[in-house]
């Protein structure tokens, strides 16, 4: 026997029953519940990452529970339910995919021999999210370019699309050039934040202000070379992670331990390991 989607939602009804239910699932609320959802989604990321598909089956049930526990929440205040989230997706993918659903229907199929060119579909699919985007209500005193992109989002990536957004509004460099000179600029200017905050002229407020004016230049500078500054950080996090294990491996093997040496020569250690690397 195999449990199908509809087992799920009763399922759901059930833990979410006031008398017979579970007493932690009937106390979360829509917001005490997005702690949770990040992490599930940040732990089917890691599955991908590490190839392990069937702890990503694991995982992504975990990241469907989260969908059915919102749409639980949702009908029992009237605003959704499963079914409607479902309805609307749908619609929402076939309005965007004109050159897969021709007629806006899921069973219409387009003419292999007239498929559109990547050009006109990306450019389809730019003036069609911002038709949805101008059509929902203005919740804010005005309308701006940059609306819909989630405040919630890591600042890393809200920073990628904000940047993103404006250069389709021709608010850009030209070219990666004057990107790498106010990389300079903004580490010069740093540098002095941070002088200024251990002489006391100034505060770590202003650091912190010029940090990010840094990393956020970092981002453009990685969205000039078309490398997602998400997993190029990653990519150095996994190398720092692996070389540090690495300086722990030979000292436990030469009996020595890592809290008693000195910064040189863990640093020695640090070039070996970089130079087997490297081979």
């Amino acid at each position: 026997m195999s449990y199908s989607i509809d087992d799920l939602k009763t399922l759901m009804a059930r833990l979410r029953e006031p008398d017979t239910g579970c007493p932690w699932d009937t106390r979360q609320t829509f917001a005490s519940i997005v702690p949770h959802t990040i992490e599930e989604a940040y732990e089917v990321a890691d599955a991908i990452e590490q190839a392990d598909y069937p702890h990503l089956k694991d995982e992504l049930g975990d990241l469907l529970f989260q969908v059915i526990f919102y749409a639980q929440m949702g009908r029992e205040e009237g605003h959704f339910d499963f079914d409607s989230i479902v309805d609307h997706l749908v619609r929402k993918l076939i309005r965007r995919h004109p050159h897969v659903f021709p007629e806006g229907t899921l069973e219409s199929r387009i003419d292999p021999s007239n498929r559109p060119s990547e050009t006109w579909i990306k450019e389809s699919w730019e003036r069609i999210k911002a038709e949805e985007r101008a059509q929902k209500p203005v919740t804010e005193s005005s309308f701006s370019r940059l609306d819909g992109i989630a405040r919630t989002l890591p600042a890393m990536a809200r920073a990628e699309k904000l940047q993103r957004r404006a250069s389709r509004h021709g608010f850009d460099w030209p070219e990666i050039g004057p990107v790498f000179d106010k990389l300079h600029e903004e580490i010069d200017e740093l540098k002095d934040a941070w002088q200024a905050a251990q002489n006391g002229s100034g505060d770590q407020d202003a650091v912190e202000d010029e940090l990010g004016d840094l990393l956020f230049v970092c981002v453009n500078l990685a969205r000039f070379m078309k490398v997602d500054p998400e997993q190029a950080l990653n990519r150095t996090n996994r190398k720092f992670d692996a070389r540090f294990r690495a300086i722990e491996a030979v000292l436990e093997r030469e009996g020595r331990d890592l809290d008693e040496e000195s910064l040189e020569a863990l640093d020695a250690i640090w070039q070996k390991v970089k130079g087997v690397e490297n081979r």
